[in-house]
């Protein structure tokens, strides 16, 4: 199979895994009576992400190679999400808070770090290959939020957004991840033989990143608007659904098929992450990060202001922007990582990177948003307050944003050199 598209189908598999829960379980947590755990349940893969996917990270520098050890964590990962869907359908709405927050988080402890891996084994792929990764990866990208979109709709249109049921779905994907990961080509460790200190042996020397100013302000600046990443996976559904409970907006489409309407957030996303190589090299990082900020402002403000009725257009201009918001960060963060870092330890630096962006910043962000949403929201009885606390709390993280945005294009120093871009990967 050609190289490309064994990376491709990697891509589709890897974010099947978390679109066929990752905006759909606040739906089922709310059906069950934990409506006001939704946030600490999105937490947890934050508070995960701070150390898991750098330690897999070393382990795959030093020790396992990548594609096995990518393999691994799926399996596991699946196997105790599997166990969270049986103790879902075992308990219906008796589910106890403590069990199943349990296997949730061992599996996504074991999930989050495969995000880092499955790039890492990307990159490390196409470069042997003679690729360059700016122009080669983001196409194969592409697929992944194709796959995402994909367990998305399956989950809406067989009707289980409010069900355990999206837990097995995402297990199954997980297993066949497991099982492809085998005919995936090797990515050698780093199996050199001369005397290491104790740091490089484990991987540590990635933090020594922190040393260079320019990239300690811009893995800063990424856990700060990291915070901005889980909040619409998180809150999104439960809001847009609420509206089933006003009459107005009943029967409309939108209130019925949360899921699917959010899924123009992830088309918008494979469109935008193939203008990343174009935007990169016209106007470098800083801009493009700042295009990421500005369109979080967006993509928070139009929620503010929209209604799946009369204002579904702003919550489709919502989605639309997600793309650049989501992408020019994600993604273009990632290959500026892989751009600023020598090859042994760029596996052990996008664990670093994932770190600073869903551990880190994510946690803060939805322990923060879990605060205001269950301030403004989830302590109203009445449907029509609650609603007027949906829109404080999307203007709160639309005003956070701009801040962040401000406060990066004054702190952050970077000279674009647009003939860099050709290097990248190489």
């Amino acid at each position: 199979m050609n190289i490309k598209i064994k990376l491709t189908v990697l891509n589709f598999l890897q974010f099947a895994v978390w679109g066929a829960y990752l905006t759909s379980m606040g739906n089922y947590l709310g059906s069950i009576g934990l409506g006001s755990n939704i946030g600490i349940f999105y937490a947890i893969q934050g508070v995960v992400s701070i150390f898991m996917p750098a330690i897999m990270g070393i382990i795959a520098d030093r020790w396992i190679p990548a594609q096995k050890l990518l393999g691994i964590c799926h399996l596991v990962a699946a196997g105790f999400l599997v166990s969270a869907g049986y103790y879902g359908m075992q308990t219906g709405e008796n589910v106890e808070f403590s069990k199943l927050f349990l296997l949730y988080s061992l599996s996504v402890m074991f999930y989050m770090p495969t995000i880092a891996l499955s790039n890492s084994v990307a990159y490390n792929v196409l470069v042997n290959n003679n690729y360059d990764t700016i122009k080669a990866f983001p196409p194969i990208r592409t697929f992944g939020t194709i796959g995402f979109i994909f367990a998305m709709l399956l989950v809406d249109f067989c009707g289980f957004q409010g069900s355990y049921v999206q837990f097995y779905i995402s297990g199954i994907f997980g297993l066949l991840l497991f099982l492809y990961s085998f005919t995936l080509p090797n990515c050698p460790t780093n199996s050199s033989s001369e005397k290491k200190s104790l740091s490089d042996a484990f991987g540590l020397k990635a933090f020594s990143l922190f040393k260079n100013k320019k990239m300690a302000v811009f893995f800063i600046f990424s856990m700060l608007l990291g915070v901005s990443l889980q909040i619409t996976n998180g809150y999104a559904n439960p809001f847009i659904s609420s509206f089933e409970k006003i009459p107005e907006y009943a029967d409309t489409w939108g209130a019925q098929h949360a899921n699917a309407l959010i899924s123009l957030s992830q088309v918008s996303e494979t469109l935008c992450i193939l203008l990343i190589p174009f935007f990169l090299k016209k106007f470098g990082i800083k801009k493009v990060m700042l295009m990421a900020m500005f369109a979080w402002v967006l993509r928070f403000g139009f929620f503010a202001l929209g209604n799946p009725g009369s204002g579904v257009m702003l919550f489709v201009l919502s989605m639309i922007v997600y793309g650049a918001a989501f992408d020019f960060f994600n993604v273009s963060g990632s290959l500026f990582v892989d751009k600023e870092t020598t090859k042994d330890i760029r596996s052990s630096a996008q664990g670093v990177f994932m770190m600073m962006t869903n551990g880190l910043g994510a946690t803060v962000g939805m322990l923060g948003a879990g605060a205001v949403v269950n301030h403004f929201v989830f302590s109203k009885t009445d449907i029509t307050e609650q609603i007027a606390g949906w829109e404080t709390s999307w203007a709160i993280f639309s005003a956070y944003s701009f801040i962040v945005m401000i406060l990066f294009a004054i702190v952050f120093k970077y000279k674009h050199n647009p003939n860099e871009i050709k290097e990248i990967g190489h």
